[in-house]
């Protein structure tokens, strides 16, 4: 698979070069007063700084009685990176807006997920396949 590239503008660079770096464990690349690239899970992710961002209107999409925040973003991760990193923000008490659990369970496609803000309030998606073969399977 290709790295994808995702640039995304926050309002105070700091904050979300802290929980990028400190809070998630991606490796800081290249920066500048007003930027910051990542390696997101070996992906290329930066933010961008714009004191002017404006927050807009939260929008979720019902998904097994879950409310799922749209848009959102995030990273398919091998099981036991994906159970590592649900206990450590666990443990760092990182605010889920869906808690860690699996769905479909002993069926195609069983994935294990969980969802959680960055400081700006991107909503992050973070999930596993038992079998990642079965990632686009019906």
């Amino acid at each position: 698979m290709n790295p994808f590239h995702l640039a995304i503008p926050v309002k105070a660079l700091e904050p979300c070069r802290t929980f990028y770096r400190d809070v998630l464990g991606c490796e800081e690349g290249r920066s500048s007063d007003h930027w910051v690239d990542f390696n997101f899970f070996g992906h290329q992710f930066v933010i961008h700084q714009d004191e002017n961002l404006q927050k807009k209107e939260k929008n979720s999409n019902p998904v097994d009685g879950k409310s799922v925040p749209v848009p959102h973003f995030g990273v398919v991760l091998d099981w036991e990176v994906w159970e590592t990193l649900a206990e450590k923000m666990k443990e760092m008490g990182i605010s889920f807006i869906i808690e860690p659990y699996i769905r479909f369970r002993g069926q195609v496609g069983e994935q294990a997920t969980m969802f959680f803000l960055d400081p700006e309030g991107n909503a992050l998606e973070f999930k596993a396949f038992k079998d990642k073969s079965q990632i686009f399977a019906k």
